[in-house]
């Protein structure tokens, strides 16, 4: 069976009516038939039939044995750091996601847990931050935003040596083309707000764990700390997994001709992604992955926040929002936007540069595309002209 009829055929056939659409179960508790004796259900903060198939579809997908929903992308990385506790350290990837960063600097870290972020590129810097309170390596590979790629199996080996957790954002590959725990992972996190839900109208978070016994200790924060996905979200997220294999298709073949225009654009400086043979993770991209993505990043040679705020303002299909992985095409500037929180040196430490832009490419056509950035491109060069002549009138005056 191939992974596509395989995904169709794990969304389930309601059993009560036969619906070949997953129901909207809206309610906040159901009946019992003594106390203790029920369905499987007594309250929707436990537990909720719609929210259970879409866990079940993401475990499947994911070859985990248990999967939580959440109410957003970092409720569900929230509920993997309670499972430290006072005192343990968590290493983390340097060029993180700028949520992840404040949820770790600003919250977790009072509560005395430190992190130690390294270039996960590197697996020797990783097996040299290791302590002996390191208990959770924390792993996005892509990157969010220069699309590093870090060995999951490498670093896999490192953590199951050092009797820790290995967790791995898998948002921008997807499961369609990455399946970290079938790497050596034992947790895996998504922002299910971005291509699982894939057409921007939900806002999700899953956890995945690799044992059912560390999805059980997942299942205990979810019910506890109440930042569960909602029945009728749940419902999109399943709806939109049902076309994931098509889109996630399109998303590559676009960003890999998009990439590949960039590339010899004389205003980009860099371009980060993976699909280039020119990017340093190229081959182990290839070695762990059945894809390269839809998320593009690069810089301009003028490497400045004006430069790239005129360019990002100047798209027409490439709206400019914050988020990504769904069907229209996005456009953002990290450094003012999704990495704001993070410390100017330390985000560019981490390769995020001043001109930094990120795509989040479509399904448009890809030649649309092409002629957007394009326009985009002269209208930044007419822009800085502009800008040159008004200096110039200036100091003439």
């Amino acid at each position: 069976m191939s992974n596509l009829t395989e995904l169709i055929h794990s969304i389930p056939v309601d059993p009560q009516t036969g619906a070949i659409a997953v129901p909207i179960y809206q309610t906040s508790t159901f009946v019992q038939e003594a106390p203790g004796v029920n369905k499987g259900y007594d309250y929707a903060r436990s537990n909720n039939p719609t929210r259970e198939a879409a866990e079940h579809i993401i475990a499947k997908l994911e070859k985990g044995a248990v999967a939580a929903a959440f109410s957003s992308g970092l409720a569900a990385i929230d509920a993997v750091i309670k499972l430290l506790k006072s005192g343990d350290e968590i290493i983390a990837v340097d060029d993180i996601y700028g949520g992840a960063f404040r949820l770790f600097h600003k919250v977790y870290e009072k509560f005395g847990i430190k992190v130690t972020y390294v270039d996960t590129t590197d697996t020797n810097a990783v097996l040299k931050a290791i302590t002996p309170a390191t208990r959770l390596i924390w792993l996005e590979t892509p990157t969010n935003p220069t699309l590093k790629i870090s060995d999951i199996a490498a670093i896999s080996e490192i953590a199951k040596a050092h009797h820790c957790l290995l967790c791995v954002d898998n948002t921008f590959a997807s499961p369609v083309s990455q399946q970290p725990i079938t790497l050596g992972a034992d947790l895996v996190v998504h922002s299910a707000t971005k291509y699982l839900g894939g057409h921007s109208d939900l806002i999700a978070g899953v956890v995945i764990a690799k044992t059912q016994q560390l999805g059980e200790e997942i299942k205990f924060y979810q019910n506890a700390t109440g930042a569960i996905l909602s029945p009728f979200d749940s419902f999109l997220l399943i709806r939109g997994i049902e076309t994931l294999p098509l889109r996630i298709r399109q998303h590559n073949a676009n960003a890999q001709i998009v990439a590949g225009y960039l590339s010899k654009h004389p205003a980009v400086d860099q371009v980060f992604y993976p699909g280039l043979t020119s990017h340093p993770g190229h081959e182990l991209a290839k070695r762990q992955s059945k894809g390269f993505g839809g998320i593009i990043s690069f810089t301009l040679k003028d490497d400045s926040i004006e430069a790239a705020t005129t360019f990002v303002t100047s798209t027409k299909y490439f709206k400019l929002a914050e988020s990504l992985g769904g069907i229209k095409s996005l456009v953002s500037h990290p450094a003012s936007m999704t990495h704001k929180s993070i410390p100017a040196e330390k985000r560019i430490a981490a390769g995020v540069k001043d001109s930094l832009i990120r795509l989040s490419v479509g399904l448009e056509e890809s030649d649309d595309l092409l002629a957007d950035l394009e326009q985009a491109f002269v209208a930044r060069k007419a822009a800085k002209e502009q800008r040159s002549k008004e200096y110039c009138i200036e100091s003439l005056n």
